[in-house]
Parts: C-alpha cells; structure tokens; sequence
C-alpha cells in the first residue's frame, strides 16, 4: 500500500514550492512530485509586489530569499523615448516591503526549497512525473514514472503515492490538467517575444536600475534589472522571425547592440529563449480532491508582473484552507471558496494585464501615435486598483472593507522579542486589537481562536514600533480587526461589545462553508 499523504503537490516552481512550504510549516505530511531532477536555477520571473514578499516571508527565510532584490520603478515610453507612464515604486508598501521588488528566482526557489526540507514532513520527489490520477472518497492515487531528462520522457521505474489532496502546480502545460479534461478559456491574447538573461561584467549603468517597456511599433522591447548584478532583456519577434532564429547568440548581440549598445565586453549571456505571452484559464481550478494552481490555473501576459504573484496568493489561500479542513476546522465545502474568491481577482489582473500588453504591442504606427497622444493630453485612464476579495470567507452585512489586504509591521512584544508582525504570530489568522479583548471575548471564544490558530496582539500591551497597526485600526475606525492567514481583511468589530461577533461570525463562515460566508 502506497503511504498516505495529507497532501501532494505536483510541481516544483514559486506556486509548488510556496504551497509545500506553507503545508509543512503548518505541520502536514506533504509529498512533492517534480518531473526534474533539481531546482532550475534560472529566473524566470525577475518581479513581486510587497504580498508576493509577505507570502515568501512565511514560507522561507525571506532575507535570505531576497539578498539579490532592489526596488524597482517601471517607465513605459514610445519608440522615441518619450514617457507615456512612470510607475515609482514606493519603498515602504503595506506588507513591510517596497510595492515592487525586482528579485533573482533562484534564490527565492532554494531559501523556500531549504526552508521546506527542514519540517521534516516534507518528502521531495524530483525524477518523478506524474502519469496518472484516480480519486476516491477518501483521497488520490497519483501513478508516478521515472523522468528522462535527456530525453524529456517518462521511461522510468513505476511507483505510487497517495494523498488526500492534491495541489497541480506543474505550469501551463500542466500533465495534471491534462489528465483531468480541464480545458481552458483563451482570452485572445498571443505575443511571442525573446527572453534574454544576463549578468553584468561591469557595474550595472544607472539607466539599467529599473525597468523600462519600449512601446516601439517597430520593434517591441523592454529592460528589466534582476537585482543589482544581472539584467533582462525581451524584444518582440517581427513577422517571418522563428524562434530558431532568435535563439541564436548572433541574435542577442544583434538586438543588444542596436538597441541598448551592449556587447559581450558589457553581459554575459545566462540565458536566451522565445516565450508566448499568453491569456489562459482553466475552466475549473477543483476536480474532485485536485485543485489547479498557478499557470496551470491562469496564465497572464507579463506586462503586470502578477503571474508569479497570483500563483503565490493561490497556495496562501489553498494551505490555510486545507489546514482548517484537514484539522477538522471546517468542512470539505470551505475549498470551494478558492476559486470563487481566487478566479475573480485573476480574471481581472488578467484583464489589466492585456490592456497594458495591448499598448506594449501596438504595431501600426499610426496608431501608435494616436496612442502617444492620448496619454501625452492625459485622455488614458491610470490601471484600476487591485480588486479585493468580493465573496468567500469574508465577514457580512458590515460597511468594513473586507477582502482587501492588512498590514505587517513591525512590534516589540512584551517579552521583549521584536520583529515582522508575522514572525512573532506565525502564518494563521490574527487578531489585532486596541486594547486587551480577553475580558470581552471570554474563555470559550478564546479557546476557539486557539484552535484556529489564532494568534491575538493587544496594542495596549505591545509597542507598535512602526505605528502601522494602530494607524490601520484608525483608518478602519475599528476597535479591533481579524486577518486570514493569507493577510485578507475578515472583518472589524467597532468597539468590545462587537468582538464576540466578529469571533462568531469567523467560525459561522468555517464551518458551515462558502454559503454563510457568502
């Protein structure tokens, strides 16, 4: 009999390793399946926004995670460098770090990849790929087989696992999805573009700090930094180009040197290939006990940078979920809530994304002028706000902003420790209040939160070292507030009285599922 597992994940990317991580942490017996032999160690996403960071934190030794990162700034300009948008970054967001953070992959990849190794209930399985999929009541058979890399086949030795739950993050071409029939919807957008990667053999030029998007109609291109010691480069393929074309050396230095005047005496080249941008999405994210995550969920042109951001906010959502049914905190209904909270926000970042890969991409020179003169004369609306969470686990019938994000900063307990708020509670639901709840909330609703996994801070008792708790609560003009997990506003109670709702109403929402929550 193959050994039972909580939960299995498929794949080994950001989303995989995020969702392992998280797992681990909160003490389940997780197994990984990775068709490769290793991490691998190349950037494939060089950006993350302050939630992105927040989520690395409590999956990793997020310092270490980040030692290659700087704050990154993005201008947009047209193909006679002229600014069309300017986006600064501010270097303090709402979750403790800079709202855009260019960063080296790998290094986030191995501080999750160690973190995660040293639970001790994390097994990783790399050579293996998942080959097929048979669910019952009470779990999932996954058929694994030995991976060729050299021949990119499975021709291995046979063996099997089982889990309860499976989370499928093994990318767009998810082998799971595959499995499972899940077809997706193409939102009609298909831009080829090379990816080149580069280290620098000089000190990285100032005009290289930050990422600039070229809205060129002759040829479309960017530049990104990855941190201080290596930078991005992506031009968009012309008509007649084949992607045999565009991966050959000759034509990095070509497009190196016409565009930007860099030679091999300025970059080493680390990495050079043809992507598809692409707008994708699985027409269901839950078959059964499987759920899809990441690309193979969604995939989005990268114009944002919130692909690998949305893959991080669906782990955070699926663990604390899967912790609380797993536990026997909630019923098996609460993951139902993951894609009805996770496939509007997706859908609609997905949406952003292409109207700003739409500009990137504009090929007709008339029409790229008439584009340049909207925004010089200010007629280009700015992109939408973030969406917050609309339905799902989120406390109702209050005028609070739920399903929008909390903060972290940082605190002094009273024992003396000081750090992130979440270093000092952990990855779980928190409730932060002005003053001491105890007396309000009483012993059984204590012990409820205790339960949960829900770490309380009384402002009153800690030193708020940065003021953004307090300065939130008066934003919220809330005597208290309750944040998930994955650092989602639940719901405020506005003054002591109204603090055994809140509790009420968050174990209403747990237990009897997406219905009352909604």
């Amino acid at each position: 009999m193959a050994p039972i597992y909580d939960i299995a994940v498929v794949g080994y990317g950001p989303t995989g390793l995020t969702a392992a991580s998280l797992l681990g942490r909160l003490g389940h017996r997780v197994v990984v399946c990775e068709r490769w032999p290793g991490l691998y160690g190349l950037p494939r996403l060089t950006h993350i926004d302050d939630e992105a960071a927040r989520t690395v934190q409590a999956a990793a030794d997020v310092d270490e995670a980040l030692r290659d990162s700087s704050t990154c700034h993005y201008l947009w300009v047209n193909g006679k460098g002229d600014t069309l948008v300017n986006i600064p970054a501010n270097p303090d967001g709402l979750m403790g770090y800079p709202d855009h953070l260019s960063m080296y992959q790998p290094d986030v990849e191995s501080a999750i990849d160690k973190r995660l190794r040293g639970y001790g209930t994390v097994d990783v399985r790399q050579g293996w790929a998942v080959t097929g999929i048979e669910q019952d009541d009470e779990g999932v058979a996954l058929r694994l087989r030995g991976w060729n890399a050299e021949a990119t086949t499975a021709d291995g030795p046979h063996d099997e696992v089982r889990a309860r739950y499976v989370i499928a993050a093994d990318g767009s071409r998810s082998g799971v999805r595959e499995l499972l029939g899940v077809e997706r919807q193409d939102l009609g957008f298909n831009e080829r573009w090379v990816n080149v990667d580069t280290e620098w053999l000089r000190p990285q030029p100032p005009e290289f700090a930050y990422g600039t998007q070229y809205c060129d109609p002759a040829r479309g291109h960017m530049t990104i930094n990855i941190g201080h010691t290596r930078q991005r480069f992506e031009f968009a393929l012309l008509p007649g180009e084949t992607s045999q074309d565009m991966t050959t050396p000759e034509a990095a230095w070509r497009l190196l040197r016409q565009y930007h005047d860099l030679g091999p005496d300025d970059l080493r080249i680390t990495r050079q290939l043809v992507y598809a941008f692409e707008a994708r999405i699985a027409s269901r994210w839950r078959t059964g006990r499987v759920f899809l995550a990441g690309d193979a969920a969604h995939t989005m042109p990268p114009y944002l940078g919130q692909g690998a951001c949305s893959g991080l906010r669906d782990a955070a959502n699926l663990a604390w979920k899967l912790h609380a049914v797993l536990g026997g905190q909630a019923p098996d209904t609460l993951l139902d809530t993951y894609e009805s909270e996770r496939r509007p926000h997706v859908t609609a970042l997905t949406h952003a994304a292409i109207a700003l890969g739409k500009v990137a991409n504009t090929h007709d020179v008339e029409a790229a002028a008439a584009r340049d003169a909207a925004f010089f004369a200010g007629k280009v609306p700015p992109p939408p706000p973030f969406p917050p969470l609309d339905n799902g686990v989120l406390r109702a019938g209050t005028s609070a902003p739920v399903g929008t994000l909390t903060p972290q900063g940082r605190i002094r307990l009273a024992d003396g420790r000081t750090g992130r708020l979440d270093d000092l509670t952990g990855f779980g639901f928190v409730l932060v209040a002005a003053e001491d709840p105890t007396a309000a909330l009483g012993p059984e609703r204590l012990a409820l939160l205790q339960r949960l996994g829900c770490a309380v801070i009384a402002l009153d008792t800690v030193e708020d070292l940065d003021g953004r708790h307090s300065a939130y609560l008066r934003e919220l003009g809330a005597a208290a507030y309750l944040a998930r997990p994955d650092f989602v506003l639940f719901g405020t109670a506005a003054d002591s009285t109204d603090l055994g709702a809140l509790v009420d109403d968050l174990a209403s929402a747990l237990t009897a599922g997406v219905e009352a929550a909604a």
